[in-house]
């Protein structure tokens, strides 16, 4: 039986974060406490749950969205809002295991789904956040190969990313840690917790049933397609959903183990004033290269939005405070004495081999998960080409088949990434005591 996430707040609210205090519009939905039917249920009402039955409104389809606890309530309202095109898993990863041109086509669905979010935000400033673009900056000291990487990006991906070199781009941070970095102009960032619960009303109005706080007990298949059962109701669909991730708990184990559970963590700090400019001068997202990888991005109060790091464990309170200042202390060491104003965490659903897991089981059973570092547009992404494939019989979803349903390890699995990761964190800290002397 699949339960509200045990780290939920009193009866699965919203987990105190600056998303959460900054909510433009607490609607509620209601729990299924009934019998109902409907051609598609979608169930997980994360990012990818709620752009698929958005985007079946889109295409004309009224779908039912069912979430356990609250709508973006896991890591859509938790993350760190960057929004770009692109995925986890490297662009010359991708190529070396399908091909250019079928690269190209994966990264056109994430360059489509840009533009889907910003044509959904509309005029609606309250959605993202005041600042635009997004630094992908290196940690080594490699010259070159930021300038190389930029232009194979640019060939693969029909964009337009721009190379900085390392002075250029500390005028901005003041880092002693940053070498060359490259610019994503057209990126966002986005308060990723006022657009999905946006889009889901959105939904809404365009004919979706949206319910919360209505836990998954089972899945079963009928002879006219599945009845998903609630605590205290059904729903009777043709096609199902599946948009779970790290959250899945026992409703299917094949999607269930083909991710692990992985925390990451956000602090937002006090407004630090005139001694923001001591280290940042830039009003744009940063992230680094290094798998222990930091992003950040600051507000117009001064104040300094910090994530980073992943694990199998989620430390809360001052314990996560400490952790997190300890890291952006590391990078700018200038700011030394200020305070966090609230840090909080959570599990995303990550795949071993870094791409999101999109595809149909069986029959009118299909899944969207695993977006786990490969960001809000993958997401997006994952509910056009579902939910393309439901109304129109469009195969898009198929460029994800070479990906797969990987086993992750499950039980052991968490434990044996936790090792994996310390070991990558070895392996930076060699780097960059080979590269950065």
């Amino acid at each position: 039986m699949a339960k509200p996430y045990a780290r939920a707040g009193e009866k699965g609210e919203y987990i105190d974060s600056y998303y959460s205090r900054t909510l433009n519009e607490d609607k509620t939905f209601p729990e299924l406490c009934e019998q109902i039917t409907t051609p598609v249920c979608v169930i997980g009402g994360g990012m990818a749950g709620v752009a698929t039955a958005h985007s079946l409104v889109e295409k004309g389809l009224k779908p039912v969205l069912i979430e356990a606890n609250r709508i973006g309530w896991g890591p859509t309202g938790r993350n760190g809002g960057f929004v770009s095109s692109g995925y986890s898993k490297g662009a010359r990863d991708i190529v070396k295991q399908v091909g250019e041109s079928h690269a190209r086509e994966l990264y056109k669905l994430t360059n489509d789904a840009l533009g889907t979010v910003n044509r959904r935000i509309g005029d609606r400033q309250d959605l993202k956040e005041n600042i635009s673009g997004h630094f992908e900056v290196s940690w080594f000291n490699e010259p070159g190969v930021v300038e190389k990487n930029v232009d194979f990006i640019n060939d693969l991906m029909g964009v337009n990313y721009q190379f900085w070199p390392k002075d250029k781009f500390r005028d901005y941070f003041h880092s002693d840690h940053y070498h060359d970095a490259y610019l994503k102009p057209d990126a966002l960032q986005l308060h990723s917790l006022n657009y999905t619960c946006h889009s889901a009303r959105e939904a809404e109005k365009g004919g979706a049933r949206v319910f919360e706080k209505s836990p998954v007990t089972e899945i079963t298949k009928t002879p006219n397609g599945w009845k998903v059962t609630t605590e205290k109701g059904s729903i009777l669909a043709d096609q199902i959903v599946m948009c779970c991730s790290a959250y899945i708990g026992g409703l299917n184990f094949k999607l269930s183990n083909a991710t692990l559970p992985v925390a990451t963590y956000v602090m937002l700090t006090e407004p630090l004033g005139d001694r923001l400019k001591d280290a940042i001068e830039g009003k744009w997202g940063v992230s680094d290269n290094r798998v222990s990888s930091n992003y950040y991005r600051t507000f117009d109060d001064t104040s300094l939005f910090w994530g980073g790091r992943v694990s199998m464990f989620n430390p809360t309170g001052r314990k996560l405070e400490q952790i997190m200042m300890k890291d952006l202390l590391l990078v700018y060491p200038q700011l030394k004495g200020i305070k966090a104003d609230v840090a909080w965490g959570g599990y995303m659903g990550y795949p071993v081999h870094k791409m999101p897991q999109i595809g149909e089981l069986e029959p009118g059973f299909w899944y969207a998960q695993g977006f786990g570092g490969s960001g809000m547009t993958a997401t997006v992404a994952g509910g056009e080409v579902v939910s393309d494939a439901i109304v129109n019989g469009d195969e898009r979803y198929k460029l994800f088949e070479p990906f797969g349903l990987d086993y992750a390890g499950k039980p052991f699995g968490p434990i044996v990434a936790q090792t994996a990761y310390w070991l990558f964190q070895l392996q930076d800290a060699y780097k960059e005591w080979r590269l950065n002397r």
